[in-house]
């Protein structure tokens, strides 16, 4: 867009300052991914991993935040009423329906383990650190057995609901920055070019989401394979947690009109995971190639526009 605008019209033609709004969000917006995911990453080790019977607390932790996603998508993405009160009461009814689905799901696949941690008395090693002086920062060791085979099962069904988050976030920013300039460009031929609101057809959105998932099929492997493997080790555990936190700020952003990266903040929200467990468990030359490319990307857009 700023290489088209300098081609164009020269500086003039380019609004530096919405521009700047821009550029600050690459760099928020992967500070704040990392700092949310840090703090749900903590909170997990803090109230599931160092409780009593670490299956039965992230059982029951499921369902609290499948509750807040889904309430948060049906507030801010789907107000059901202009009226303030009934659109929240209506997002908390959703929120309350997804939970209690969720929790059947959970009883229903791993009720047999959570029975099985609740009466068995066989495993002390399996038991948690004593919390009583446990702050949210402090660290604890991990459940083992039966228990980390609960709390991996647990957040292995949860991480496939924050994939879905963070994807329905992803589609609400990037799709929209990618039709951004079609739809400009659309207004001005339907004479809307003084109206601040444009109207989108249904036809350029349909092939705005057919680009996204043909670019997921065909190249989105090594993406994939970049963020899931050569970032930090990623665990069910952490994978929600990087996934909830993005997804979370994405949405946010959205809501707020901001055109950030879905992909700088995940990134972002995977490496603070990765510093919850200590600066070492991120590797440097993996990041130092992701933010180059980042930067790269910019004057070589703009030179070849």
């Amino acid at each position: 867009m700023v290489g088209f605008g300098l081609a164009y019209g020269g500086a003039g033609a380019v609004f530096w300052t919405s521009l700047a709004r821009v550029a600050s969000s690459w760099v928020i917006s992967p500070v704040l991914g990392a700092l949310v995911s840090f703090l749900v990453y903590k909170c997990i080790r803090r109230f599931v991993y160092s409780a009593r019977n670490p299956g039965q607390a992230a059982a029951a932790a499921a369902p609290i935040a499948v509750f807040l996603g889904v309430t948060g998508i049906s507030f801010a993405a789907f107000p059901l009423s202009k009226s303030f009160p009934i659109a929240l009461a209506q997002a908390l009814g959703c929120g309350a329906v997804g939970a209690v689905l969720v929790y059947n799901l959970i009883r229903k696949q791993l009720g047999h383990l959570l029975e099985k941690s609740a009466s068995s008395h066989s495993e002390p090693q399996e038991s948690n650190t004593q919390t009583k002086n446990l702050g949210l920062l402090s660290d604890v060791a991990g459940p083992k057995g039966t228990q980390l085979e609960i709390v991996y099962g647990v957040f292995g069904y949860m991480q496939v609901l924050s994939a879905c988050f963070m994807s329905f976030a992803h589609g609400g920013n990037d799709v929209s920055n990618a039709i951004g300039p079609l739809a400009g460009a659309l207004s001005i031929l339907q004479g809307g070019a003084s109206s601040a609101e444009i109207v989108i057809p249904n036809d350029v959105l349909a092939w705005g989401g057919f680009g996204i998932v043909a670019g997921l099929l065909i190249w989105g492997y090594r993406v994939i394979a970049t963020i899931g493997k050569k970032i930090t080790e990623l665990t069910p555990t952490r994978g929600f947690a990087a996934e909830f936190a993005a997804a979370s700020v994405v949405l946010f952003a959205s809501k707020l009109a901001l055109p950030i990266s879905a992909t700088h903040t995940l990134v972002g929200a995977v490496m603070g995971v990765g510093f919850a467990r200590g600066l070492n468990s991120v590797r440097a030359e993996t990041v130092r190639e992701i933010v180059t490319s980042w930067a790269v990307t910019i004057p070589v857009g703009a030179s070849l526009a």
